[in-house]
């Protein structure tokens, strides 16, 4: 029998593929702390995070770098044993593939630089989300699909929409 997640694990590549493209782009773009015009609520930047999830730890002295990575690393295993064996479930495997995706496509980054690539700056009235990327919005979908997919499951769990 062919394993039908090959195409969950394809979807993650896809995401670190895009990822590593987009920051590739940024990178030889635009300086660090340049600001680009796009629209009213949004702005090109370049910034490198340090920490996670809104500069959290990013002031710690470097360990955060490899605590971060192992985590990222080992939840992503557990993700690829996960989607092995629920590759017919839709909604909880696009979630999965598309958690572990951004996780390794920012794993890449605190790998080669020491911090992960933002670039993406939203804001609205003078207030400013931190900067992110293609990985972290990855993630943030997986994260709604994931709640989304135990909201719905009710008694059964299989989505095979």
């Amino acid at each position: 029998m062919p394993n039908k997640a090959v195409h969950w694990y394809a979807l993650a590549g896809l995401v670190i593929v895009l990822d590593q493209l987009s920051k590739y782009f940024v990178l030889a773009h635009i300086q660090f702390g340049e600001t680009i015009y796009v629209a009213p609520f949004w702005n090109w930047v370049l910034a490198f995070n340090q920490g996670a999830a809104f500069s959290f730890l990013a002031d710690q002295p470097g360990w955060q770098r490899w605590l971060f990575s192992a985590l990222a690393i080992g939840v992503s295993g557990w993700i690829a044993l996960e989607l092995r064996r629920h590759p017919e479930q839709k909604t909880l495997s696009l979630a999965l593939a598309l958690v572990m995706g951004g996780a390794l496509g920012n794993v890449i980054d605190r790998v080669r630089f020491g911090a992960v690539v933002d670039f993406i700056q939203w804001h609205v009235a003078g207030y400013y989300w931190p900067a992110f990327n293609v990985a972290d919005s990855a993630i943030t979908l997986g994260a709604i699909l994931l709640v989304l997919a135990q909201l719905t499951a009710g008694g059964h769990d299989k989505d095979t929409k």
